[in-house]
């Protein structure tokens, strides 16, 4: 069988990738060419992210593809993480630094927009749990505050799609990612105009859906002078970084659920309708696109944000290792304080230990005191929380879940994929940590023929790629906890 050479960029919060991807009939390799950090940036009193310098990073790295590569790639595919967006001129220049998703203008956004929608209507509508920054929000805030960015703009592009833009020149909006935006109706496939109309903003700033796997063009005649690549098609892949990640999920059958764990942990189950019911809106569970028109049915959970953010809090006094911080939690007692991860105070404190400590004693629960006490903290909560929302699928998915898929960089946390499993009482399967990657470099497969569908992708997932799997020990602790986690819920 021929080999292929695909070619991913994977940007997170936190960091950016050049990922090259070899497949030879059934089997993927992967190898990192670059990383390079990323951030939100302050600017004038908000968060900004430096596109700029993103786009720069990704030209050294197909720089570094054509000086060490033998094969050309086949394709390169972008993915993002979601509801951030780009504006555009009609002439094609960017209209300011994107905003990201943390900056603080959308705080009240969501309540004051539900006087010209009523919160009801706009789940009914688009199927998007309510979150403070989602682009329909961001939008709102744009428009409250006059923001003179707006007049002046003809095209709206989602992060991935604006680097698909910079790479080729097509103004498109991906599927998995359009979906994000609470601006899409599930139901009807399209953009909702009542939405825009709400906004006063008109949907033609909207671009044409695409779905994941989609050639937009060939990389623009400049980047390949400056790069030294010839003209390689670029790919619309799985766009948003979850959709990406969950793809690769190296799942079989029906009976299980996954979490995306990184910055977020994303859980939920996939299936082939949205799911938007009064029920699902109390849960405030979120429908967002899959490949292969599937949908993504889950919750967004704070993740392993407060423990990056705790462990950039102590880097003055020691620089721990991830790693480290997980097995030094092992060391402290168990269930000293439970949180809920998802508390409005986690979003963007100043100092994340202080928030926790803080968030105890307003629960009346011991404050964790050392590291290890803090991080154990997190772990547990979190592994809490994964059973609370477990329990809200089974009540609105018809099908049983027995199996829960960890993929993502949260997958290397052993200590947490126990508690998951623990906390949960059902297996834990963990693995592939690279499953954004390799999702956005099969999905780049899936679009050129390569590879023939989605379970396809996950039969070549399994066979190139282990995973650790961990068995529940149910214990009336953990019992015990989750009671004590249900009643902050109230």
């Amino acid at each position: 069988m021929a080999q292929h050479a695909l070619l991913a960029f994977d940007l997170g919060a936190e960091s950016g990738r050049t990922i090259l991807g070899t497949l030879d009939g059934r089997q993927l390799n992967i190898r990192e060419l670059s990383r390079f950090p990323n951030g939100m940036a302050a600017l004038l009193g908000h968060l900004h992210w430096d596109v700029l310098q993103l786009f720069q990073e990704m030209k050294k790295g197909l720089r570094m593809c054509a000086a060490e590569v033998t094969a050309e790639p086949e394709s390169i595919g972008v993915d993002t993480w979601g509801v951030d967006f780009a504006l555009l001129a009609p002439d094609g220049s960017l209209v300011g630094l994107p905003y990201g998703y943390r900056d603080p203008r959308t705080n009240g956004a969501m309540e004051e927009f539900f006087r010209r929608v009523p919160r009801e209507r706009v789940y009914e509508l688009t199927g998007i749990q309510f979150i403070q920054f989602n682009s329909l929000f961001q939008l709102f805030a744009m428009v409250r505050e006059r923001c003179p960015l707006l007049p002046v703009a003809s095209d709206m592009l989602f992060m991935p799609d604006l680097f698909n833009y910079l790479l080729t020149g097509a103004r498109r909006n991906e599927f998995t990612v359009a979906t994000t935006s609470q601006l899409y109706n599930p139901v009807t496939g399209d953009w909702e105009e009542e939405l825009f109309a709400a906004l006063g903003i008109s949907r033609d700033i909207m671009q044409e859906i695409v779905p994941p796997g989609t050639v937009l063009g060939k990389l623009e005649g400049e980047i390949c002078r400056e790069t030294g690549l010839k003209e390689v098609p670029v790919i619309a892949t799985a766009s948003h970084d979850t959709a990406a990640a969950v793809a690769a999920a190296p799942a079989e059958g029906e009976g299980w659920a996954y979490i995306s764990s990184g910055t977020w942990s994303l859980m939920g189950v996939e299936t082939p309708k949205p799911i938007i019911t009064d029920q699902s809106r109390e849960h405030n569970f979120t429908n967002e696109g899959g490949v292969e028109n599937t949908f993504r049915v889950l919750r967004n959970i704070m993740g392993l944000w407060l423990l990056r953010q705790c462990r950039e809090a102590w880097a003055a006094d020691r620089r721990y290792r991830y790693q480290e911080l997980s097995e030094m939690a092992l060391s402290a007692p168990p269930f000293k304080a439970v949180i809920e991860p998802d508390h409005p105070s986690f979003l963007n404190p100043p100092d994340m230990p202080e928030a926790i400590r803080n968030l105890c004693r307003k629960t009346k629960q011991p404050a964790p005191e050392s590291p290890a006490e803090f991080v154990r903290c997190i772990l547990e909560s979190l592994a809490l929380k994964y059973r609370l929302v477990l329990d809200q699928l089974r009540e609105i998915h018809a099908r049983p879940i027995e199996t829960i898929h960890i993929i993502g960089g949260g997958a290397r946390n052993n200590v947490l994929c126990q508690f998951t499993a623990d906390a949960t009482g059902v297996e834990v399967v963990a693995g592939p940590a690279e499953a954004t990657a390799v999702g956005n470099l099969l999905v780049q497969a899936l679009g050129l023929g390569c590879v023939g569908s989605l379970a396809e992708i996950r039969d070549i997932v399994r066979q190139s790629f282990s995973v650790v799997r961990y068995q529940p020990t149910k214990t009336p602790e953990w019992q015990s906890a989750y009671d004590r986690f249900r009643g902050l819920q109230s």
